[in-house]
């Protein structure tokens, strides 16, 4: 099996930074994509960004140029750095990857750590 544990969510005010971190854990033979994906209440999940094994990255449009995603592939931990924060991204973030793993290839999710950004 594959944990995923989250840390370096909180309390901001809008044009701070926050850096998230997340550590995957267990039986992992190799892990390919690695991201964040955010829910804020009353919308559906989306992606914030994502690193691949290469390195090569994305971003949603609403992060790009104030958040950078990194990845510890020897840690089996990726970051998202966030800058000038926004009200608007308050949500609850979620670390996913995609781990092959006891079960085989598959995707993984933690369980969540909340970002608050006051006004």
């Amino acid at each position: 099996q594959v944990q995923l544990v989250e840390s370096g969510g909180g309390l901001v005010q809008a044009g701070g930074s926050l850096r998230l971190s997340c550590a995957a854990s267990g039986t992992i033979f190799s892990i390919n994509v690695m991201g964040w994906y955010r829910q804020a209440p009353g919308k559906q999940r989306e992606l914030v960004a994502v690193v691949t094994s290469l390195g090569d990255t994305n971003y949603a449009d609403s992060v790009r140029g104030r958040s950078t995603i990194s990845r510890d592939t020897a840690k089996n931990t990726v970051y998202l750095q966030m800058n000038s924060l926004k009200p608007e991204d308050t949500a609850v973030y979620y670390c996913n990857c995609n781990a092959n793993g006891p079960a085989g290839w598959r995707d993984y999710w933690g369980q969540g750590t909340q970002v608050t950004v006051s006004s």
